[in-house]
């Protein structure tokens, strides 16, 4: 639960989720990325990043890394598991700019006064791909959006693979299922937009695009999420990327109430804890 100095702190058996508290902290989950991005995902490190074994940015120093840690391997650095990375409003100015912005043109959601976050860099260990660790995850992004009163989350998710034809069943779906209201949309930036509305909805078999879809975006969907307009390849990190919001008033009670709950690391609904978003980055 919450507390004054901590805006995420929740224990479920082992595993515990809150925020990074020390460099040596960040530098691991930085090395988590790593191991996933780099070396099982084979995305292209900087020789930089390579020598270190350690996936990092500009923008990290401005960011909360949000951590899981299963304290049967150790309570430190040692026994991070999980990591997702959070910038505010505040970090993003202080950094010049949100990671988005490389790809999406996002000033729909940047001139909105409330609070807003990006999400990014979200990684699971393969050994907790499950629905406990997941949920964890689900669950501390709740808490830390309530603490910080955020009303608008957004970020890039990934799709696998850099021909965007190959995931056409699941972009035209997106594109005319789940566009995001215009007051929120955020566009593909010109010299990147990818067109997502690649069929007809008529053509559509619902059922086989949900299935294509990542858990990841899967996930968002069930929020009330929505995409934005334009998918974007990352040939860095061998991915085809789509924007994603949610607006937190939005969001149906049914999942609100479940990840307020104390409980709801239990549940039935989980992802595969790998994919590589883009600023969600």
């Amino acid at each position: 639960m919450a507390s004054a100095t901590r805006p995420v702190e929740v224990r479920v058996g082992n595993l515990e989720i809150r925020l990074a508290e020390s460099a040596a902290e960040i530098a691991a989950a930085q090395a988590l990325r790593y191991r996933v991005f780099y070396q099982e995902m084979a995305a292209q490190p900087s020789p930089e990043m390579a020598a270190a074994e350690r996936d990092f940015d500009s923008f990290d120093p401005f960011c909360d890394h949000l951590i899981i840690i299963d304290h049967a391997l150790a309570s430190g650095p040692e026994g991070i598991v999980a990591t997702y990375r959070l910038l505010r409003r505040e970090g993003a100015a202080k950094r010049g700019q949100f990671y988005s912005i490389d790809e999406y043109d996002i000033s729909a959601i940047a001139q909105h006064e409330g609070e807003i976050l990006e999400l990014g860099r979200s990684c699971v260990d393969t050994r907790y791909r499950t629905k406990a660790a997941m949920q964890l995850l689900w669950k501390g992004i709740t808490d830390y959006v309530m603490f910080y009163k955020i009303e608008i989350m957004f970020g890039c998710a990934s799709l696998p693979g850099t021909d965007p034809e190959q995931h056409k069943v699941p972009l035209s779906y997106l594109h005319h299922r789940h566009l995001a209201p215009a007051e929120f949309r955020p566009r593909a930036l010109p010299e990147r937009y990818v067109d997502m509305n690649m069929m007809p909805v008529s053509e559509i078999d619902e059922k086989r695009a949900l299935v294509a879809l990542p858990p990841l975006i899967k996930g968002y969907l069930r929020l009330g999420g929505f995409v934005g307009e334009g998918a974007v390849v990352d040939h860095q990190f061998g991915t085809t990327d789509v924007s994603v919001i949610v607006v937190t008033s939005r969001v149906t009670d049914k999942y609100f109430k479940h990840y307020t709950r104390g409980d709801a690391a239990g549940s039935d609904e989980a992802g595969d804890g790998s994919a590589k978003q883009n600023g969600l980055g």
